[in-house]
């Protein structure tokens, strides 16, 4: 059955606060073999014009994944999230996240569209600091794949 297109659209409340750590960047960095410096050595990173260590780009889809979950699982939507594959990743950045920062996302439902029997949606979630400026905006394709037939 597919997607209501009445959700897209629709914004999901923001999440609470999530603090970035030094870390947690320097865990992510090494589980992605991500050996620049301005991730783990704080001179580095102050070298290049930040106050503290930065995180890689994927980093924020720790937290933006999350924070789709809350769409994924509303009941209403009726999404089958076991048939569900992760078909694509954007971000579009202002500036890079930070040790330190307090970030939020607020997930958005940008568009539901029925392909060959999959429905295919798009979660955007804007992710803010502290001072409710934009830091990144996330956008997340999922395809749930078509049920088969008997």
């Amino acid at each position: 059955m597919a997607l209501d297109q009445s959700f897209v659209g629709r914004t999901y409340p923001p999440t609470p606060a999530y603090e970035v750590g030094r870390e947690k960047i320097r865990e992510f960095a090494e589980a992605v073999g991500d050996t620049h410096p301005a991730y783990v050595d704080r001179e580095a990173a102050r070298a290049l014009g930040h106050a503290d260590v930065i995180a890689p780009p994927t980093f924020v889809f720790s937290i933006t994944y999350r924070a789709a979950g809350v769409v994924v699982q509303d009941p209403q939507l009726g999404l089958d999230y076991s048939r569900v594959v992760h078909g694509d990743q954007k971000f579009r950045y202002v500036r890079p996240v930070r040790a330190g920062d307090r970030l939020t996302v607020t997930s958005t439902i940008e568009s539901i569209k029925s392909l060959a029997g999959n429905d295919v949606l798009d979660i955007r979630g804007d992710v803010h600091d502290e001072a409710g400026e934009l830091v990144v905006t996330a956008v997340m394709k999922l395809v749930a794949r078509a049920a088969e037939e008997a």
